[in-house]
């Protein structure tokens, strides 16, 4: 059976901070109230997602590399993370704000988890009046004056607070500490990990538990970021029909296209999968004389063995364009 364009039934996810975004704005239709995740292309353990359309259905990433090997993700990946899919992809939706939190690198989640570490990226679909992101830190610290800011809950103070727009995006590192704020939704691309630190929540309580949420401090400690950073914003040019570079990791790489028309887009000289993350508006994605629609809140995954795909965008239609 040849591979083909493939799109996966998304996960919603409940969490305490969640809002109705993902419903009103992407169109997800869940059902449940307070879903701040939808997992859109996932293959974490107890959140795989499965694809839903063709001849593939109910397939998980997992199922896919294990027949499919280098044809589905490329041969450098395949042959480095074998049927474990190396790249989570998420909408996010904060009504609330997110507790203030850090991710380990690989070595520390390993060692700790048998986990990957957790790099990411995000890119503001929209965000209320004044709705702001948390990223790294404004004033220089070491261990001892974070943690006196943090035993007397001023660690607010001390971190490099930002007002964003449609747009904004922002790499996040492991060992930076952040936070998504209030009224922001996002896509957040990253490595294949669910592990998180909580440094400080609010102090509320979990309605679903009637209780305040764990904090991990002691982890979180040894493996903060302490360096101030002059801009912590990604700039990037926006030329049409065009992938422009948005985030260059060795854990991914992502690219912004505005696509304007028709164009053919050449992935021979790309050993990897591709994923498209529609943002804004709508596109037609043709393969082997068939059509794939992509709307806005939807992703698809290109196999490694589709080298080239022609896209229409009857107006401007965004994508992030995103490969290991």
């Amino acid at each position: 059976m040849n591979l083909y364009p493939l799109k996966f039934t998304p996960l919603s996810k409940y969490r305490i901070w969640g809002g109705n975004k993902l419903n009103t704005l992407l169109n997800k239709g869940f059902q449940a109230d307070n879903i701040g995740e939808s997992w859109e292309i996932s293959d974490v353990e107890g959140g795989k997602t499965k694809v839903c359309n063709g001849a593939l259905i109910g397939y998980s990433l997992q199922q896919l590399a294990a027949e499919y090997k280098d044809a589905f993700v490329g041969k450098n990946v395949y042959d480095f993370f074998g049927t474990d899919f190396p790249l989570l992809i998420k909408f996010i939706d904060a009504k609330t704000p997110l507790s203030i939190q850090v991710h380990p690198n690989d070595a520390v989640a390993k060692e700790r988890h048998a986990s990957f570490g957790k790099n990411e990226m995000w890119y503001v679909m929209q965000g209320d009046e004044n709705a702001e992101l948390i990223v790294g830190f404004d004033k220089a610290l070491n261990k001892k004056s974070y943690q006196e800011y943090l035993d007397s809950n001023k660690i607010l103070d001390v971190m490099h607070h930002e007002t964003v727009q449609k747009g904004d995006t922002f790499y996040i590192p492991a060992g930076r500490v952040h936070a998504i704020g209030a009224g922001v939704l996002l896509t957040e691309i990253q490595q294949t990990s669910d592990v998180t630190y909580r440094i400080y929540d609010y102090e509320r309580v979990d309605k679903q538990t009637g209780k305040t949420r764990e904090l991990h401090n002691d982890l979180a400690l040894d493996i903060i970021d302490f360096e101030v950073h002059e801009n912590y914003k990604t700039d990037y040019s926006k030329e049409k029909n065009y992938s422009n570079t948005l985030v260059h990791t060795p854990y991914f790489t992502s690219n912004y296209l505005n696509i304007e028309g028709a164009l053919e887009k050449d992935y021979s000289g790309i050993d990897s999968f591709i994923i498209y993350i529609c943002i804004s508006g709508s596109l037609t994605l043709i393969e082997n004389e068939i059509s794939y629609s992509l709307v806005q809140g939807e992703t698809i995954l290109i196999p490694a063995s589709i080298h080239k795909i022609n896209v229409h965008a009857a107006s401007n239609a965004e994508i992030l364009e995103v490969y290991y």
